[in-house]
């Protein structure tokens, strides 16, 4: 079953949709605006809810073999630089909120999860692969992007980039 949701929302991540070119979001280019739900129902805009705030926006989903071990390499380093203004969201590409919780909540991580159940805020940001983290300055400009599992000392590294 999780075979098939992860080239489900593989296939979903990759789609172009007709004859629209993919997006390819670069270094440099201002984040894509998105409105969503946070898996505990409350509302969440951006950039409106994190205006003049640096902001780490990581895609992710259960499936994703190293989404988990990053995701608590990621609370490790928020919470070394969450006095300092680093801001974290994990938005989830394809899943449903019961599981979204279930999975924060087991591993332990404190910044908010977004949902994207029809993977559409993945599709604007150009994921396709997971883990994904765009790095977003306090003016909402993209200042870096990783893909694929990254080590905490990178991760690090790009976040302290946009708290400058």
């Amino acid at each position: 079953m999780r075979f098939l949701l992860a080239v489900v929302t593989a296939l979903v991540l990759t789609a172009c949709g007709g004859d629209k070119a993919p997006v390819k979001l670069n270094i440099g280019d201002i984040a894509p605006s998105f409105e969503t739900v946070r898996a505990d129902g409350t509302p969440a805009q951006f950039p409106a809810g994190w205006a003049g705030k640096p902001l780490v926006i990581r895609f992710w989903a259960d499936w994703c073999k190293y989404c988990a071990g990053e995701m608590k390499a990621i609370e490790s380093v928020y919470q070394r630089l969450k006095p300092r203004g680093l801001n974290v969201i994990a938005v989830n590409a394809g899943q449903d909120k019961k599981i979204v919780t279930e999975f924060m909540k087991t591993l332990g991580v404190s910044y908010p999860a977004l949902m994207d159940e029809d993977s559409v805020i993945a599709k604007r940001y150009g994921v396709v692969g997971l883990p994904t983290s765009y790095f977003v300055d306090a003016r909402g400009i993209v200042r870096a992007k990783l893909v694929g599992e990254a080590d905490e000392a990178s991760f690090e590294r790009a976040a302290l980039e946009i708290l400058k």
